[in-house]
């Protein structure tokens, strides 16, 4: 497998990927992926893991760090825009169709974990898509407003308006507008917010355990207002006759995002459970992520060679 760094245009933002190629021969193209990172992850990080793994299994792969975020441009950073995040899988779709080792109308979507929500958006406005997966579907607006796990006080999502408004008001007047932080100091500081989900994210994230120094460890604070309108799911419908695949940890808090999706599409579907796993768990943990990548090889084998 041979990896080569790469860019290519979205809405006018150089976004920078890195591009998978199988080593096996190949008798003419080859049917290609786009995998997306979770929402504050780089492609050097879980994204870029599944797009290593499935390029072993005979697909090309991107692994693409979204605008605003990682290496690629845009400005302010750390800018979370749902409407841009699809444009970027779409403008990923279009980049593959160029190159001579992809075929065309071959080409699937990968998300993961905020991803997979962008992913499911994208595949629904976007024909070119032959068939979607997701790992442990999020969606960041439902997130946001909801808690990870669906139970959030409705106050807490109304304080981050409050504070949103706020900001714009400081950077009207020309002041700075400060920035939402992502995670709090500490481990146990991030137990007491979100419980054994907030630790993982936290040693993931922060710790040694999947650290990366160009992981967003913020969001500007008109990112929450942007979400407070958007409803990625609202697109799933129009999936169909496409296939959608979304597989998820047995443990996960997250799950009830990736049930919503599932009761929503119309075309073929299916929702697979990794057992004993958590919704990190299958960000970088090999026990469980190898089943999620044996999974995903049968799928998009079955269905980008249709």
């Amino acid at each position: 497998m041979a990896m080569t760094r790469v860019s290519f245009d979205s809405a006018g933002i150089e976004i920078a990927a890195h591009l998978y190629t199988p080593d096996s021969p190949a008798v003419g193209p080859r049917p290609a992926l786009v995998v997306g990172h979770p929402g504050t992850g780089v492609k050097e990080q879980t994204s870029g893991t599944y797009a290593e793994l499935m390029a072993d299994r005979g697909f090309v792969t991107l692994a693409f760090d979204a605008a605003h975020q990682g290496e690629s441009g845009g400005l302010p950073r750390g800018l979370e825009d749902p409407a841009q995040r699809i444009e970027d899988f779409k403008a990923a779709v279009s980049f593959l169709t160029t190159r001579e080792e992809v075929d065309p109308a071959r080409i699937g979507l990968l998300g993961i974990c905020a991803s997979g929500g962008y992913s499911l958006a994208a595949t629904g406005g976007d024909h070119r898509v032959k068939a979607v997966a997701t790992v442990c579907t999020a969606e960041p607006a439902r997130q946001f407003r909801f808690g990870a796990d669906g139970s959030q006080d409705p106050a807490v999502f109304q304080a981050l308006l409050d504070a949103a408004a706020q900001a714009r008001s400081r950077a009207a007047r020309g002041e700075d507008p400060g920035v939402l932080t992502m995670f709090p100091g500490t481990a146990e500081e991030a137990g007491a917010l979100g419980g054994e989900h907030g630790v993982e994210g936290w040693e993931y994230y922060c710790g040694p355990r999947g650290h990366h120094e160009r992981s967003a460890k913020f969001l500007t604070w008109d990112s929450v207002d942007k979400m407070a309108s958007s409803d990625v799911f609202r697109a799933v419908p129009l999936i169909g006759p496409r296939p959608m695949l979304q597989i998820i940890g047995e443990r996960a808090v997250t799950a009830w995002m990736a049930i919503e999706a599932h009761q929503a599409a119309t075309g073929p579907k299916e929702l697979h459970r990794i057992p004993g796993a958590s919704h990190v768990d299958l960000y970088d943990k090999r026990e469980y992520i190898d089943q999620a990548v044996d999974k995903l090889a049968d799928y998009f084998t079955t269905h980008l060679d249709k």
